[in-house]
């Protein structure tokens, strides 16, 4: 029964993850995409077509790090250590971008709001890229020293990490394109769909350099990718990968259906993680720590994970009445600051 709910907890935390990256992605994606939608009334566009929902997308962040801790509190007392600098990095400037969001309304200067609007490009690209950082670092290994972190203070700085964090930006530029494509008309639009073209291509190949690195990283990945027969076991994701990218391609193309590049770059998104979680399953801190290992007692997970189940679904069916609320497209000069 405990492992059961050690399960469990691993699958909430997945989910919030997830949730947060498709959520909080195109939001930061717009951020990411301001440097090339030059003018005030644009980027009011822009910042209007996620004004109403954007506040409440770290919540996910916050039940992935506080369920972290509940949990699979060795976990969280491994990686937080292992990974503070580009954690930091992203809490700090996930802070500046938000400041940076309600700021840049008042601004009353044009020296003051090109200032928050570097601060929005800025905030939402390291965060962006941080948040990459962290995923690369986890993927490659952590060192554990007994019930410690056993590495060194730059040892989540690689090649692989870096590649990560790039592709996380330019994956989270397709979706706020995507999501412009979607919410708005007119030359915007068309614009935000030529980017989504572009950064589709460079999604694709990051993700493919990404997923001809990773199986390399530990003998355990690549007998999971490529061993028989448990190759055939998982030969079902890159085949869908390679299905959602074709039909992505064919939709960026096309002017009918405008939500359905953002609902397949949502999927390539779930592949993506579904792909992680092959790689990673079980273990919570690779390639030595299992959810197991790394759970608290059952009578704690079972505790919170009461609340969690009456709390989550509460937050989704918000979530989806405020999204319900301000659906449909977004013109100049509408508004909700």
């Amino acid at each position: 029964m405990s492992l059961d709910l050690t399960v469990a907890w691993a699958l909430l935390l997945a989910f919030a993850v997830y949730t947060y990256v498709v959520l909080d992605g195109f939001d930061l994606g717009i951020g990411i995409l301001y440097p090339v939608f030059p003018s005030k009334e644009d980027r009011d566009l822009m910042m209007n077509t996620v004004a109403p929902v954007w506040d409440g997308n770290e919540t996910w962040l916050v039940l992935g790090g506080g369920g972290l801790l509940a949990a699979f509190p060795l976990a969280y007392a491994v990686i937080l250590p292992a990974l503070y600098p580009p954690i930091i990095a992203m809490l700090l400037a996930l802070i500046f971008r938000g400041v940076a969001f309600e700021a840049r309304w008042r601004a009353d200067s044009r020296f003051s709001r090109k200032f928050w609007d570097y601060a929005f490009i800025g905030g939402s690209t390291v965060a962006a890229f941080a948040q990459g950082i962290t995923l690369g670092a986890l993927l490659q290994g952590i060192e554990v020293d007994g019930r410690q972190y056993g590495g060194g203070w730059w040892d989540w700085l690689t090649p692989f990490t870096v590649v990560c964090g790039i592709a996380v930006i330019f994956g989270y530029g397709l979706l706020g394109a995507c999501w412009l494509n979607w919410r708005t008309n007119g030359e915007i639009r068309d614009r935000a769909r030529k980017f989504a073209r572009l950064l589709g291509f460079i999604t694709v190949g990051f993700i493919a350099v990404v997923s001809l690195w990773t199986p390399f990283l530990e003998p355990q990945y690549f007998r999971r990718w490529f061993a028989f027969p448990q190759a055939l076991e998982v030969l079902p994701v890159p085949i869908f990968v390679v299905a959602f990218v074709v039909f992505l391609g064919k939709e960026l193309y096309k002017e009918s259906r405008q939500w359905l590049p953002f609902a397949l770059t949502l999927g390539l998104f779930l592949l993506c993680f579904i792909g992680l979680g092959v790689c990673m399953w079980p273990y919570v801190i690779p390639p030595s720590v299992t959810i197991y290992e790394a759970a608290s007692p059952y009578k704690s997970q079972l505790f919170l994970f009461v609340g969690a189940v009456i709390l989550v679904p509460i937050i989704l069916a918000y979530t989806a009445f405020a999204y319900y609320v301000f659906r449909g497209k977004i013109e100049h000069g509408d508004g909700y600051h």
